[in-house]
């Protein structure tokens, strides 16, 4: 198989996504224009007194609780609890832990912190919450240069790479196009990377992903390895991925395509081509999707921001997950507990950006939030999950070690 570029580097494999679509379920649910937020955003500070504790957890990892607002009164409507945890990147190694190691399936932050030995974690991307697909990333994820999930909706993500000299992060988009060549020529766009299959769609299925495609009867698919295709199962469903391979899955018109195009004992070729903007000046080890920016060069950017969000989530108080960065490089994970009016209320993404910006931050992106918003430091979990039942299992989470 032909080597693919990635932002100058050598893709191991190619496994991106052509046209955007709307995934029906997953934690973040709603998909309309963002609402317009004000240029001007006060600090939560100016507004409510705080108590403050601050603890070095660790050398090179530092945690901030806030109680912030009137606790005076129960239930209060504008009561914070805040915690945050400060990062030195040349003393802390940060890497992505993903539930079950695979590409569906969920687990509890803690669970991932205990299994992997992390010292702290935080929870990560929006995922797909209910059904087969369980924990399949709703939005981009990139590991070792390898796309195992396409960007959805144009949201953003959280670029990071583990130096020789310590992390090194940065708030991107990207955009993905992807197809196959079959033998004779004839091209077609691949419409995503290990998702459910619409109608109509090519999907491209991954050894990330699963053991099979769990896909359903009706529609057919094409078993590669490297550039040759070693079988063709027409309306049999959840093939078995290869090691070293993958399974192009179509269905409708793409899968008419494939039968016409794609046979057992011939190659196929995968192309790829990808805009990251701005493009990071380091190779990410991974790139985990998450969005709205909420901070670009110090200031609030979420009005900017490419992506489409429902207006509910933007503008009511939700629980909250966001990743910082400093000017000086120091990384700052933030969670802010919601839904819980006699301990803390959430947070709008305009008042989350006025937060992150009072911590530092000059670039922000918000990650999944809700009943995922978890923060664990030593084993413990230390905010105040918002579901009833305690921890919410989750798709994947960003993990933290000591270097």
């Amino acid at each position: 198989m032909r080597a693919l570029s990635c932002r100058g580097r050598r893709l191991r494999s190619p496994l991106p996504f052509l046209d955007p679509f709307i995934r029906p379920v997953f934690s973040l649910a709603l998909f309309l224009p963002f609402f317009a937020l004000p240029a001007q955003i006060p600090m939560l500070a100016e507004r409510a007194p705080e108590t403050r504790a601050v603890e070095t957890v660790a050398p090179g990892v530092e945690h901030i609780a806030i109680r912030r607002g009137d606790f005076s009164e129960k239930p209060g409507t504008n009561r914070w609890t805040i915690h945050a945890l400060v990062l030195d990147p040349s003393r802390v190694r940060l890497k992505l832990g993903r539930a079950m190691d695979e590409g569906v399936g969920t687990e509890t932050v803690s669970s991932l912190a205990a299994r992997h030995g992390a010292l702290a974690a935080v929870n990560g991307g929006y995922f797909r919450t209910a059904g087969l697909y369980r924990g399949e990333p709703a939005g981009l994820l990139e590991v070792s240069g390898r796309v195992l999930s396409e960007p959805s909706q144009r949201r953003p993500g959280l670029a990071v790479m583990d130096g020789a000299e310590g992390i090194r992060a940065a708030v991107v988009t990207v955009d993905f196009r992807a197809e196959v060549i079959s033998e004779g020529g004839a091209g077609k766009s691949i419409d995503g990377v290990n998702r459910p299959r619409g109608d109509n769609e090519l999907i491209l299925f991954t050894p990330e992903f699963h053991r099979t495609t769990l896909t359903g009867p009706g529609g057919v698919e094409a078993v590669a390895v490297g550039d040759m295709v070693t079988a063709i199962r027409d309306g049999d469903g959840s093939a078995t991925i290869p090691q070293g391979g993958y399974v192009l899955s179509a269905s409708g018109a793409a899968g008419n395509w494939l039968r016409e195009h794609v046979r057992a004992g011939r190659t196929v070729t995968l192309k790829t081509a990808d805009i990251a903007s701005p493009q990071p000046d380091f190779t990410p080890d991974f790139i985990i999707g998450g969005g709205p920016v909420l901070v670009r060069a110090g200031k609030p950017a979420a009005a900017s921001d490419p992506g489409a969000y429902d207006q509910g989530f933007s503008m009511k108080r939700h629980p909250r997950t966001a990743a910082g960065i400093r000017a000086d490089g120091d990384l700052v994970l933030v969670t802010v507990d919601g839904r819980q009016p006699l301990t803390s209320v959430g947070m709008t993404i305009a008042e989350l950006e006025a937060l992150m910006i009072e911590f530092g931050s000059v670039e922000a992106i918000n990650l999944d939030g809700g009943s995922s918003t978890t923060l664990v430091i030593k084993a413990k979990v230390v905010n105040s999950p918002s579901d009833a039942s305690g921890e919410r299992p989750v798709s994947d989470a960003l993990l933290v070690f000591l270097r």
